[in-house]
């Protein structure tokens, strides 16, 4: 019998674990986890994600390749009518930057193109008359995704558990001590995210929070249409972004960027100039003063220099690790094309260990 075993139950975990599944269907998987979806702890990222599907990655490599393959994954999911039950939705996106497009870091390396221009169903470039003061041009994706984050956390774990995945909810200080406890496991994989930072035998160095913190607040009573952003730069610390979030899951608006703070508490200075700012961006969310505030969130982004970390690793004890962390803000979007990059690792790995 294949035994694997995952370590974290985030959205990068248990999207991998569900992707063993699929190409895996007699192993014994197991799930172990400090955190699972319910708990709200400034260690479980996932929870605190805005969420949407808008690509950060400019590669023409890798990076664009796996959120491809996620919003491919999203859109089938939703064909086969899941999108209630599972808390994904479509929707037009605004995005508006302060700058010259190719000077806002959009554009593709060796393209000069936005790559996911056909995959939203096309761009719309805004009117001078429909950008806000200070604006230089905005386009309108026509048609990408959003996220219910707890609706689909929820989902992926009853998934987990419905395909025979076993989950046990136990902290480890290292792999070794993980791998000492189940020592029948033929791969790890590492889906710990900024626990990689703190496992003693790993300890990424490459890894750094990034800082974010959001507001939830009430569906006003006039429905809005679509999801805004607005920043100097595609990725910048004052980007400002409404996200409706599908089945009665109110309005996420963000956010912020602070790279190596650790910080759990809301700093409600701040929370004032993110409901500024995202009152000016969207009108119907009315005045700030008017806003009704759920809760203020703030979630610690899982940041790694060089990206994302997917590659084999060959333990002390001769047991395969394959590593899957270190998405920073990218974890929803990239989830599924990252999994089905680590389970062929995985399978990599275990024809490696078979001809030994």
């Amino acid at each position: 019998m294949t035994n694997f075993t995952v370590l974290g139950a985030g959205v990068i975990g248990l999207t991998t674990a569900l992707t063993l599944r699929e190409e895996f269907p007699e192993a014994r998987i197991t799930v172990v986890a400090k955190h699972f979806p319910g708990d709200r702890s400034i260690e479980y990222t996932s929870p605190w994600a805005g969420a949407n599907w808008s690509s950060m990655a400019t590669d023409n490599g890798v990076l664009e390749a796996y959120d491809r393959v996620t919003f491919e994954r999203f859109g089938r999911m939703v064909r086969e009518g899941l999108g209630e039950e599972i808390g994904l939705g479509r929707m037009v996106l605004r995005v508006i930057y302060d700058g010259e497009i190719d000077e806002v870091d959009v554009l593709s390396e060796g393209t000069g193109k936005i790559w996911y221009e056909e995959l939203v169903g096309g761009m719309r470039e805004l009117e001078k008359s429909e950008l806000p003061t200070g604006a230089v041009f905005g386009l309108d994706f026509k048609s990408t995704f959003r996220l219910n984050t707890q609706v689909y956390l929820n989902w992926l774990q009853a998934q987990v558990l419905k395909k025979g995945i076993r989950t046990v909810r136990r902290h480890y200080a290292s792999l070794s001590a993980l791998l000492a406890d189940f020592p029948e496991t033929s791969v790890l994989v590492n889906c710990s995210a900024l626990g990689s930072l703190q496992l003693e035998d790993v300890r990424d160095t490459k890894l750094y929070p990034t800082r974010g913190q959001t507001v939830l607040v009430a569906e006003p009573k006039a429905p809005i249409e679509r999801m805004y952003m607005r920043s100097p730069k595609r990725i910048d610390p004052t980007v400002a972004y409404v996200f409706p979030r599908p089945c009665g899951g109110g309005v996420i608006l963000g956010g912020s960027r602070q790279d190596n703070d650790w910080s759990a508490e809301p700093d409600m200075q701040l929370a004032e100039e993110i409901m500024r700012r995202c009152c000016e961006l969207c009108p119907k969310l009315g005045k700030p003063e008017d806003l009704q505030v759920i809760s203020h969130n703030v979630g610690l982004r899982p940041t790694r220099k060089g990206g994302p970390r997917i590659e084999i690793q060959k333990w002390s004890n001769g047991t395969p690790v394959v590593h899957n962390y270190g998405h920073a803000g990218a974890g929803y979007q990239s989830s599924w094309g990252t999994a089905e990059k680590a389970v062929e690792l995985v399978k990599k790995a275990l024809e490696t260990k078979a001809k030994l």
